[in-house]
């Protein structure tokens, strides 16, 4: 089945972009980034930058821009059946603009992959295309419930610490 991604979610003075690889099905479902009731991207933004899940999706969207965070997926579409990376076809992957994006918003000095495929992703079908070797690239713990092998604490002390570097204004605490 072909799947595609949203349209970015840009930021006017983004410091960070978190590029996911391809929405989930209760993402594409819902039509909003991280939609699965387990996923813990919401509930990693609201205690790093008050984005979390009690909030309607557009406040939280509003409290990642003021953190300076827009985010967007490495891919545009592909074939995959499910919601895993893993089921994801390489050989259908076609990539969103991401150079693109990145000349609308000179400022966004980090890029950060939740999660491998992501990263993957973006090293095989962007970077060759990419003209900015002054990017800070992490790959950070997947959000994603299939990512079960690490603890949730040891997966948010990561993002919080990629965020601060990337120069994300934190919450206090």
């Amino acid at each position: 089945m072909i799947v595609r991604s949203f349209p970015p979610m840009e930021v006017p003075g983004a410091r960070a972009l978190i590029l996911g690889s391809m929405p989930g099905a209760a993402s594409l479902a819902a039509g909003r980034y991280y939609a699965h009731p387990h996923n813990r991207f919401w509930p990693f933004m609201g205690e790093l930058v008050g984005a979390g899940p009690e909030l309607d999706f557009a406040q939280r969207v509003e409290a990642l821009a003021a953190a300076g965070i827009a985010l967007w997926d490495v891919l545009a579409q592909c074939e995959r059946e499910g919601s895993l990376d893993s089921a994801i076809r390489d050989d259908t992957a076609v990539a969103n603009d991401i150079p693109g994006f990145l000349a609308r918003h000179p400022q966004v000095g980090t890029i950060l992959f939740n999660g491998a495929k992501a990263e993957q992703a973006f090293r095989r079908f962007v970077a060759p295309t990419l003209a900015r070797p002054d990017l800070s690239l992490i790959r950070l713990p997947s959000t994603s419930p299939a990512n079960a092998s690490q603890a949730a604490a040891m997966k948010l002390a990561a993002w919080r610490e990629a965020l601060g570097a990337a120069g994300v204004r934190l919450r206090e605490g």
